[in-house]
């Protein structure tokens, strides 16, 4: 059955494609859930304007994500934190304390999620956090851990 996404959704597609799926799936899932229409002739043509803004947000948002990149990648970001004698942290600095650290020093409001922290951080010392904003946007935000 050829549908018209009206949202994106994970796996399938992005909001105003037209696509070629099971009629099961068209049917039980994703017509009754609102996330696609059938596609009509009359559904096509809005199909174009949906993707024409879709398009324009896109470029919009990763304009966005670009000037927080560049605002962001020449920085240090320094957190103060309690250390033992060898350098090893009493807690651990997490994505949370990453983007209130870069709020309070750089007035950037970042998203925790958007960090790619694989585990927090539990020595003193100059860390590399990813920062995925944009699927075409990531980039490297320098995190000095000192001890207080």
């Amino acid at each position: 059955m050829r549908v018209v996404l009206r949202t994106d959704v994970d796996g399938v597609g992005k909001k105003g494609d037209i696509l070629d799926v099971a009629d099961g799936f068209a049917r039980n899932y994703l017509i009754p859930k609102g996330r696609a229409i059938k596609a009509t002739d009359g559904v096509v043509a809005q199909a174009a304007a949906m993707r024409r803004s879709r398009d324009l947000k896109d470029a919009k948002d990763r304009e966005g994500a670009e000037t927080v990149a560049r605002t962001l990648v020449p920085l240090v970001i320094k957190i103060t934190a309690r250390a033992g004698t060898e350098g090893r942290l009493f807690g651990s600095i997490t994505a949370q304390d990453v983007v209130d650290a870069v709020q309070a020093q750089s007035g950037v409001a970042l998203d925790r999620r958007k960090l790619h922290l694989e585990e927090p951080i539990k020595s003193v010392g100059t860390h590399s956090v990813p920062v995925r904003l944009h699927p075409e946007v990531q980039f490297p935000v320098t995190v000095e851990v000192v001890t207080s």
